[in-house]
């Protein structure tokens, strides 16, 4: 959707495109941003920095010629295990035939294979299940010996050089955050980035050593943690907690655990982000056929419909907008579903606050947040207005769920640039923050241009006083003049 359109005519639902061949030119980028994309995810398992910094450089520039926030994603490859190379870059896997994974990083005869995960042969037992290239392929470990593991071929299929391995239910002795992970993390902090995402995470330890890794390096950025093995699942809560969003991320966790469990774990992740308040996004194959197809598969629209009537913040597409041939109306066919799914909230209040008080928000600031949810369902106000110097306060706002727009400032360009992943939130540049006043004066003025506002139409205001105990305690409605 056009920033020039209307606030009330722009999905609440957030959209991350990834960036790659298909889209990384900077005027298709833009279209990308007028089409309803709100955050970029840069891969850093397909490019390194020396790539990455060019499209870093591309989306600081769209933002500032449509002066509008837009966020940018690094994704980190994090200890995903790769096939080494295959002779001639294929290898049919038989049913009932028998394959070896040795040591090393070729092959020494044939039915052999070989990973980029050196302790692979030390770390595997009979009865372990190895699944290749997406779960398409699957192998029974039946021998160990000390140089090589003997696997029969339960399920058959093609295998080519560089294809991801998934080991479900087999404890690794790897590192969250691989050599190159650790390099690309701290390229990250330089570059001011404003979501760093950790993959394969299996503990809340790992999120804050990337946490502790960019604060050391100077980085305001916020730490994504992936769901995509049993071992967070096991830990969801703690991971939850200590991280500052999440993504469900269907591809490997659909391989890691049994793929028919996938509808109820999401329908589990995404209550406990929000029991938490963190925002948590909806990853992988949303709108897969699109990669070829000018329109998505009927099940592709019901699973994003799914995925934000479950209360994701955010849907995120990959190979859609990497690689495909239409990224554009990729983006576009995924903002009309936002827009036509949440038309269901409208008549509904706000939500209530949970329990839980995430780090930085005050309890005075959560109530103050609900009472202005719902004075502004009250007063049938037009938008709700946020000063939020951390974001903490516009994530409170935007996990009540109400169908009133919100405008988020801030004096910060990294919280205003991190508000576009909260649901709802409009993050909107220039504002003056320090004068209650003159910041209502200049979003009146910005809503009278944007078509959003008129003459009598309330605002409300949620800020500080400047007086008692802090944090946001006020809360003003005002009158469009």
């Amino acid at each position: 959707m056009s920033p020039q359109e209307p606030i009330q005519q722009r999905a609440r639902t957030k959209i991350v495109a990834t960036v790659g061949p298909a889209c990384r030119d900077p005027k298709v980028l833009t279209s990308l941003v007028h089409a309803g994309a709100d955050v970029f995810r840069l891969n850093m398992a397909h490019a390194g920095p020396e790539v990455q910094q060019q499209s870093v450089n591309d989306i600081r520039e769209i933002s500032r010629k449509l002066n509008q926030p837009i966020a940018i994603l690094i994704d980190l490859g994090g200890p995903k295990i790769r096939l080494g190379e295959l002779p001639g870059d294929l290898y049919e896997c038989r049913e009932g035939a028998e394959v070896s994974f040795v040591r090393g990083d070729h092959p020494h005869g044939p039915d052999q294979l070989v990973t980029t995960y050196a302790p692979l042969v030390d770390e595997l037992s009979p009865g372990d299940q190895v699944m290749l290239a997406d779960g398409t392929v699957s192998l029974s470990v039946t021998e160990k010996g000390p140089d090589c593991v003997r696997c029969s071929v339960v399920q058959p299929g093609l295998l080519r050089s560089r294809q991801g391995v998934n080991l479900p239910g087999v404890k690794l002795s790897v590192p969250a955050l691989s050599e190159d992970d650790w390099k690309n993390a701290i390229w990250a902090a330089g570059a001011g980035i404003d979501f760093i995402s950790l993959s394969f995470v299996r503990s809340a330890v790992e999120v804050r050593l990337l946490k502790e890794l960019l604060r050391t390096h100077g980085s305001k950025g916020k730490v994504v943690a992936k769901i995509e093995k049993q071992e967070a699942l096991d830990q969801l809560d703690a991971i939850v907690e200590t991280t500052d969003a999440v993504m469900v991320a269907r591809g490997d966790l659909g391989v890691e655990i049994d793929v028919a469990r996938m509808p109820m774990v999401q329908k589990h992740i995404v209550p406990t982000c929000n029991k938490y308040q963190k925002p948590v996004i909806i990853a992988t194959q949303m709108l897969d056929s699109m990669q070829h197809s000018r329109r998505p598969t009927r099940a592709e629209v019901t699973d994003v419909a799914n995925a934000i009537l479950d209360g994701g913040d955010a849907c995120m597409l990959s190979g859609e907008t990497a690689i495909g041939e239409h990224p554009r109306l990729a983006v576009e066919m995924m903002n009309r579903i936002a827009l036509a799914t949440e038309a269901l909230y409208q008549d509904k209040p706000p939500l209530p606050p949970p329990d839980m008080l995430p780090e930085g928000l005050l309890p005075i600031t959560r109530a103050v947040v609900y009472g202005a949810g719902q004075v502004a369902s009250e007063l049938d106000a037009k938008l709700v207005l946020v000063a939020s110097r951390s974001g903490v306060t516009a994530l409170a706002v935007s996990k009540q769920r109400s169908f009133v727009p919100t405008v988020g400032v801030s004096d910060l360009d990294t919280t205003l640039r991190q508000m576009c992943l909260y649901w709802g939130v409009t993050p909107l540049a220039g504002a003056p923050t320090k004068d209650p006043i003159k910041l209502l004066n200049f979003v009146s003025e910005w809503g009278v241009r944007d078509g959003c506002l008129k003459s009598k139409d309330r605002v409300v205001l949620v800020t500080g006083i400047g007086l008692g105990t802090g944090g946001h305690d006020m809360c003003v409605v005002h009158e469009v003049k």
